[in-house]
């Protein structure tokens, strides 16, 4: 079959690989459509992972073969597949800090080599303790591109019941791309009243689109004089710091009120640094916390968003590509365009 394998030195190579071999109680995939996700962009760019690996985790696709002992899925389901899934049982999973398990960090999906999630290929192997609570199946009528989006809006989810928006509350997302927007869509339904931050003017009008009360630049000397009048003079409720840029964080600080709840969700390269004043945090008793990966607990919530249309998931998709022309995805999600958002990759088109 063919992969895009990641070689090292920020490269990655589209090649012939051997075909994953299944064993008992495991599935293999045919990959329909992969997300291209900015873990992984981080993983490729940084070289944060030891060569060779395959990348892709957002993987949507039909059961092409089933090992023995597997039960309740046929050759030809249409499902999506995560690549984490814990044990249930440890210290971790007792008090749902389900990314932390010792399980649940050891990836259960491959195309080859060390396990990485494997969806930039065309087929994966899934393995067994994954396919025990890790596949759900896709409707009938649900495409595969709406269907990778499962995984990215567990996410998100996840993220948005730890914040806990309230109806009253004033919650600023800063960055707009394709999670930023998946969180904006996802704190409309709470009632709150959003204030969305992105230097490109057409995420910011789908922002608007997708139900903030306002889209601003965060470049804006402005900005948090527009927040303040939003708020009373206090400051946000609470903050998504739903994008990795220099200083973010301290905007984050400064656009929200005492005692405010502020999420970090895009700050996953330990090359990354926040320098904050302690005061700010400790006299202003502000909450900063991070959310990371998914929940198995939220899996069927996350699955039902997705499959009913609940969130305009498509809307977000801006670009496909075929598996051989994959570099050129990654380099538009590393260097976006005015209108580019979320990029599929599909392994079983080539052009």
């Amino acid at each position: 079959m063919r992969a895009a394998v990641y070689t090292g030195d920020s490269l990655v190579s589209v090649e012939q690989v051997p075909t994953p071999a299944i064993g008992p109680g495991e599935l293999l995939i045919r990959v329909e459509s992969c997300g291209i996700c900015h873990t992984d962009l981080k993983k490729i760019e940084y070289n944060l992972l030891a060569p060779p690996r395959i990348f892709g985790h957002e993987t949507a696709g039909v059961v092409a073969a089933i090992g023995t002992g597997v039960r309740g899925f046929s050759e030809g389901d249409r499902v999506i597949v995560f690549h984490h899934i814990p044990c249930g049982e440890c210290f971790y999973c007792r008090h749902k800090l389900y990314a932390q398990c010792p399980v649940y960090k050891k990836v259960g999906v491959t195309a080859g080599y060390e396990p990485a999630g494997g969806g930039f290929s065309q087929y994966v192997r899934v393995m067994d303790w994954i396919v025990q609570r890790g596949v759900e199946k896709i409707p009938d009528g649900v495409s595969f591109d709406r269907a990778c989006f499962v995984e990215p809006v567990n996410t998100c989810v996840k993220a948005v019941v730890q914040l806990d928006p309230r109806a009253e509350d004033v919650v600023v997302i800063l960055g707009q791309g394709p999670i930023g927007l998946l969180f904006t869509a996802l704190v409309k339904r709470s009632g709150a009243t959003m204030v969305a931050t992105d230097t490109m003017p057409y995420r910011r009008e789908l922002a608007l689109r997708f139900g903030a009360a306002a889209a601003l630049d965060p470049r804006d000397p402005g900005l948090q004089e527009r927040i303040l009048e939003m708020t009373g003079g206090r400051g946000a409720d609470a903050v998504i710091v739903a994008a990795s840029a220099p200083a973010i964080v301290e905007q984050a600080v400064k656009c929200s009120r005492p005692g405010s709840r502020i999420l970090l969700f895009a700050q996953t390269s330990h090359q990354e640094r926040i320098e904050l004043s302690g005061a700010d945090i400790c006299v202003g008793e502000r909450n900063i916390f991070g959310s990371y990966s998914a929940s198995v607990d939220l899996q069927k919530q996350s699955a039902d968003l997705v499959f009913s249309g609940a969130l305009p998931v498509e809307d977000l998709v801006s670009h496909r590509f075929p598996l051989n022309e994959i570099r050129s995805g990654i380099e538009l999600a590393l260097h976006p365009e005015p209108n580019s958002l979320k990029i599929i990759v599909q392994p079983q088109r080539w052009c």
